[in-house]
């Protein structure tokens, strides 16, 4: 699995839509609030040209892609960190997902009236902002209360978590989301302990609808977002669904068509992979992968994404990068020319590196 991502927002903003378009579930949708209540899951291949050249090259028709799963959330309302609306059941689902895309309603529509009465999309984000400041506050409140219970009677463990915890609780005092704060190593690891909401990667996704927005109602969104370290993606929501029920051969055509070189879910993806900091290497050996793994992995913990033996028994990787390999025209060129090297545990992969890992059983 690549990644998960909970896509959030108000009620009746086109979160369903969306998610229809990435997953072609076909999941219910309706003109009211909560329609969804128990999350839609959906695992989605990654687009990757890179692994149909590569496949090309190794005579393999049939590349296994890397995938992410995309989670369609109840609608938040205001007062949810209150339990209002769905509040904590909404709360739970969001905190094990690794990014958060949060879409933002831009479009007019008299068939889904919006739940507070007009489109104002920086009132929105700043609505739903709140409630997971606040959630997150609650939170780790009730952490800092077990913890200086226990530091008071001499438990130094606890004192140096309260170190980590308190200027967090400060931050989000302030009504500040993590994400705008210079969290530590220790507060990243904390924040991802306790599931902190607001210290998530997000990436707001503006819904055009069907006719596209005003420009200065996009811009004000996304300053808002770039004011909080956020990523920001404009999406018609209504059309890529359309564009997810064409098979292949139709939906190139129609891309090319209206001037497009990709459909903005896969601009999506591309976006959201950048936003977690996320890579992709290949595997040949047997069956032709793509892998997922965060920047900064060596190869020997690479190695393990695929099985933990590979990680444990690690003798060394044979590496050709995907430039190199496609200049050389095959494995066995690249080896000629020395572009296919070996190298050890601690050798850092980069995307689109091509490994083969020899290992010990």
């Amino acid at each position: 699995m690549g990644f998960t991502s909970g896509i959030i927002g108000l009620p009746n903003v086109g979160k369903t839509t969306i998610f229809n378009a990435l997953s072609g579930a076909g999941a219910q949708m309706a003109s009211y609030a909560f329609t969804t209540i128990e999350p839609n899951r959906g695992v989605v291949p990654v687009p990757d040209p890179r692994l149909l050249r590569i496949g090309e090259l190794y005579h393999n028709p049939r590349p296994i892609p890397t995938t992410t799963e995309f989670i369609d959330i109840a609608g938040l309302v205001k007062g949810a960190s209150q339990g209002e609306g769905l509040g904590n059941a909404f709360l739970g689902h969001i905190r094990g997902v690794d990014a958060l895309l949060q879409v933002v309603r831009c479009f007019q529509s008299e068939d889904a009236l919006h739940v507070m009465g007009n489109v104002d999309p920086v009132r929105d984000m700043s609505v739903i902002g709140t409630e997971l400041v606040l959630a997150d506050y609650e939170h780790l409140e009730r952490e800092t209360d077990k913890l200086s219970k226990r530091a008071r009677v001499g438990d130094k463990e606890a004192r140096a978590r309260m170190e980590l915890v308190e200027p967090m609780l400060r931050h989000l005092a302030a009504g500040r989301s993590l994400r705008a704060m210079a969290l530590s190593d220790g507060m990243v690891e904390m924040a991802r302990e306790l599931g902190l909401i607001t210290a998530k990667p997000m990436l707001y996704l503006a819904n055009l609808g069907e006719g596209g927005a005003a420009e200065p109602v996009q811009e004000a969104a996304r300053a808002l977002a770039s004011e909080e370290g956020a990523g920001f993606l404009t999406i018609l929501g209504k059309l890529e669904e359309e564009i997810s029920e064409l098979g292949p051969a139709e939906k190139q055509e129609y891309l090319r068509a209206m001037g497009l070189e990709r459909s903005g879910l896969d601009a999506l993806i591309e976006a959201a992979y950048r936003l977690l900091g996320l890579i992709t290497y290949y595997t040949a050996t047997t069956d032709l992968q793509a892998w997922t793994i965060p920047q900064g992995t060596t190869a020997r913990a690479a190695a393990g994404r695929i099985h933990s033996d590979f990680e444990r028994g690690f003798i060394r990787a044979e590496v050709v990068h995907f430039g190199d390999l496609v200049e050389a025209g095959s494995e066995k060129d690249a080896r000629e020319r020395g572009l296919l090297r070996a190298e050890g545990r601690d050798y850092v992969v980069r995307d689109g590196d091509v490994i083969h890992f020899l290992f010990n059983v």
